[in-house]
């Protein structure tokens, strides 16, 4: 079987790659993994060498694989199963995040924070996730008539994070509550906000991020974030690859859940 992802040095990909090779490996299969930044016509080539082995499925890692290299998967009569692609496309199966709870909810811990101006650090790089939980924040900020500065400087990136904090901080209101859409951004934001501004945190300045990699728990940022339940969303991958086809496509819906560290006050 094969695995398609973009982006695979990033921490969150990283660790979501390495629960599915490994719970994969366990149920007997072997693994071709295709990395998408090699360009669309080289990743073609490498998904005609798992048609000819009569690869059977393949999995797409949220993010960066382009539409077209998914539609090639199924249009070969593979399983396809998509992890936060959010329905994108017909005759897939999907594992996803439900982002409307899990963005309300982050909302909530600013504002019990005692936040009152907010900012929404997102990515330029508009994939599906990256653009849902955007969009959902934004969707629980109008429901509950809060205002959200929004910025978009960059990828889901540590720079991305230095940026928009250089950005929002030098304003003439400062933001009190940031929401980060992945750690890495949030990281970023925390050393420039720490660094280049002299804020405390959190008692200047309250910071949330999203993904929980490795990083968060480092004592140099111990970030509040939004853990995704990785392991569970590779096993019902692999669940998904060995039992019987049912011709139906599945949806399967995980909780993030907030793990509480001392960038919230």
């Amino acid at each position: 079987m094969c695995i398609l992802g973009g982006n695979l040095a990033a921490p969150y990909q990283a660790s979501l790659l390495e629960h599915l090779t490994r719970r994969l490996n366990h149920a007997g299969r072997a693994v071709m993994v295709i990395n998408t930044d090699d360009g669309e016509e080289s990743v073609r080539e490498a998904l005609q060498q798992t048609l000819n082995y009569r690869s059977t499925a393949t999995i797409v890692l949220s993010g960066k694989p382009p539409g077209t290299l998914i539609e090639t998967c199924l249009q070969s009569g593979q399983q396809v199963i998509l992890i936060n692609r959010m329905g994108q496309f017909e005759g897939a199966d999907n594992i996803e995040i439900d982002y409307r709870s899990t963005m309300a909810d982050a909302l909530n811990l600013l504002l019990d924070a005692g936040c009152q101006q907010i900012a929404l650090v997102s990515s330029s790089a508009r994939s599906p996730s990256m653009v849902m939980r955007e969009t959902r924040f934004l969707d629980a900020a109008a429901e509950r008539g809060v205002n959200v500065t929004l910025t978009q400087p960059g990828s889901a990136s540590y720079l991305t994070g230095v940026t928009a904090a250089r950005e929002l901080l030098s304003a003439g209101t400062r933001p009190d509550g940031v929401f980060c859409v992945t750690d890495l951004i949030a990281c970023g934001f925390i050393d420039a906000a720490r660094h280049e501004f002299g804020l405390r945190i959190p008692e200047e300045i309250s910071i949330i991020g999203f993904d929980d990699i490795e990083q968060a728990s480092w004592l140099g940022y111990d970030l509040t974030t939004f853990a995704q339940p990785l392991a569970e969303m590779a096993e019902a991958a692999c669940q998904l690859v060995i039992a019987p086809a049912t011709g139906t496509p599945s949806r399967r819906v995980f909780n993030a859940l907030p793990v509480r560290r001392s960038t919230l006050s």
